[in-house]
């Protein structure tokens, strides 16, 4: 990073610290995956001659441990102890009936219709109890599937999900199955000693007020964890290149795909929910990740799957920082360190392929067939219309990686002949528009084009 793109990040940190009078944040960046900047602001408890923050500085990430703990979910799907189409009372057969329809992944979406908070005294700040105690706080209030309704409880339920069938807090599975293999030695269920203590600041006076920091209990996996912006980064790493050591990557990437919209009204739809992250569109670019917020602390962890892009910030104040500050600070390393341009360099292995390469036709709307690097395609219209592209299965044949024709087939039949064509989900693309002598289920107008 050059060393003028660092002052501004530098920079425009101290800033933010200074106009939302924060008493500390830590903020860090990562290109390609890899660690380039990281900075602090501020003093741990607020005042001047106080203790300064670093990178190394725990704040507690409230619901970013979500996505650890969706991570830890999504690790009894690789080893095939549930199916995300599971009733989650065929493993919490003591969860109330109402709850028969709601499947794992309804929870992991924020789509199971529960309440979002517990019955009981305000969570966040009360010493947390049991499961048992927390039972008859897990209520439906919305039908299965169909709407958005973020819920702290429902992730406090597959918590405890992974605890019964590990047989094992879910907090020491988490420690032996994520974090040990993937070096997260900073992320911790207490706060270390050094953390950066819980803050609030009063609205109109330059004065602090000391948050309480309880065990959550039962409701841990909601928000519990406390971290620093090294290992949030390395997390963020995990979630955009993978380790098949933690999590195999089929499920690694469903996590990202967005299930159900965040529906604001008066707003544009640009915040999806995958199981267990937050997906956000800025402009067309997807982000993943999530924020968090406990009594005395703020957190956003964010990255580009594609690029390997991303930012984390933490932060010990209750309320007054807009967390869009990470993607400010994403921003200013992309303008100010444009990425460098992959060569184009020709691929003699497509010429394998080349036959298939061109226009196409579904009925009279054309479409153009490409090659992509590694064997596979792309299926695009020429104008509006539906497009995708497509893996080798090594057959052959392509299959769908995305949009409409995701997990479907693609096959040219009579390859190489005047009739050939793509069988794709049995619609059928031929050379020429009605060419009447490819395959056409309902047959072509004998008469032809008049």
């Amino acid at each position: 990073m050059h060393e003028s793109t660092r002052s501004l990040l530098d920079a425009h940190l101290a800033q933010a610290q200074h106009d939302h009078r924060v008493p500390s944040m830590t903020a860090a960046l990562l290109r390609d995956g890899r660690l380039v900047w990281s900075h602090a602001a501020g003093h741990l408890d607020g005042r001047g001659a106080g203790p300064r923050p670093t990178a190394q500085t725990a704040y507690r990430i409230g619901s970013i441990s979500k996505t650890f703990a969706a991570a830890l979910a999504m690790r009894l799907v690789a080893d095939g102890l549930v199916d995300l189409d599971d009733p989650v009372t065929d493993h919490l057969p003591e969860l109330d009936p109402s709850l028969r329809t709601v499947t794992i992944t309804a929870l992991l979406t924020h789509g199971a219709g529960l309440y979002a908070e517990t019955r009981g005294p305000w969570w966040e700040r009360t010493a947390g109890d049991d499961w048992a105690a927390l039972l008859p706080s897990i209520r439906r209030i919305h039908p299965v599937g169909r709407r958005f309704h973020y819920s702290n409880v429902g992730f406090a339920v597959l918590g405890e999900l992974v605890a019964r069938l590990r047989e094992r807090p879910w907090w020491d599975c988490l420690t032996d199955e994520v974090l040990t293999p993937l070096g997260l030695e900073h992320t911790t269920y207490l706060p270390p000693g050094d953390a950066a203590p819980g803050l609030a600041v009063h609205p109109y006076a330059d004065l602090a007020h000391a948050e309480p920091a309880h065990d959550a209990g039962a409701m841990a996996p909601a928000g519990q964890l406390w971290s620093t912006v090294g290992d949030l980064t390395a997390w963020a790493h995990f979630l955009a290149r993978g380790n098949d050591g933690v999590l195999p990557d089929e499920l690694r990437l469903a996590m990202q795909v967005p299930s159900l919209v965040d529906d604001a009204p008066g707003s544009p739809w640009t915040r999806a929910y995958g199981l267990g992250l937050d997906v956000t569109n800025r402009g067309g670019t997807r982000l993943i990740g999530h924020g968090g917020s406990m009594p005395g602390f703020l957190a956003a962890l964010r990255v580009e799957p594609g690029s390997g892009d991303g930012v984390a910030l933490l932060a010990n104040t209750t309320g007054n920082l807009d967390l869009d500050l990470a993607i400010e600070l994403l921003d200013l390393l992309q303008s100010h360190e444009p990425r460098a341009v992959e060569e184009w360099v020709t691929d003699p292995a497509q010429t394998g392929d080349l036959d298939v390469a061109g226009a196409w036709f579904w009925g009279p709307r054309p479409h153009v067939l490409s090659l992509l690097p590694g064997g596979g395609v792309e299926l695009a219209p020429a104008g509006s219309g539906r497009g995708s592209r497509f893996a080798p299965v090594g057959d052959g044949s392509w299959i769908g990686l995305d949009e409409y024709y995701a997990g479907e087939h693609l096959v040219v039949r009579d390859r190489g002949g005047d009739a050939a064509y793509l069988d794709l989900g049995s619609f059928r693309f031929s050379r020429t528009p009605y060419d009447p002598n490819a395959h056409t289920p309902g047959g072509t107008d004998p008469s032809g084009w008049h």
